[in-house]
C-alpha cells in the first residue's frame, strides 16, 4: 500500500492530499528514511510524520482495507514514541 493511501486509511490524517503534500515537503519517514507519496508500506515498518512541533512515529501493525474505518486508530499502529517525546 502507499505511504500516502496508508496515512489517510489509518487516520493520522485526514485526506490524502495532505500525506502527499507532508511527503513532498519531507516530513514523512518509512524506517528512517525520507519517504515519497508512492513508497510501499509493508506490516513491521516504522512510519514517522512530523507535524511541525509534534512528531509522531508509529509502527505498522496490519494494513487497512477500503475506506478509512470509523474503528481507532490503535487497531493498524503501535505508537512508537518514547514517553519523554510526550
Amino acid at each position: 500500500m502507499r505511504i500516502d493511501k496508508y496515512l489517510q486509511t489509518s487516520r493520522l490524517v485526514k485526506r490524502r492530499a495532505m500525506a502527499n503534500r507532508l511527503c513532498d515537503a519531507g516530513r514523512v519517514t518509512l524506517n528512517g528514511r525520507m519517504a515519497k507519496p508512492a513508497a510501499e508500506v509493508e506490516v513491521g515498518d516504522l512510519v514517522g510524520v512530523n507535524f511541525g512541533p509534534r512528531q509522531l512515529v508509529v509502527k505498522v501493525l496490519r494494513l487497512p482495507e477500503g475506506r478509512p474505518s470509523p474503528d481507532p486508530p490503535y487497531e493498524v499502529v503501535e505508537d512508537r514514541r518514547t514517553p519523554e517525546a510526550w
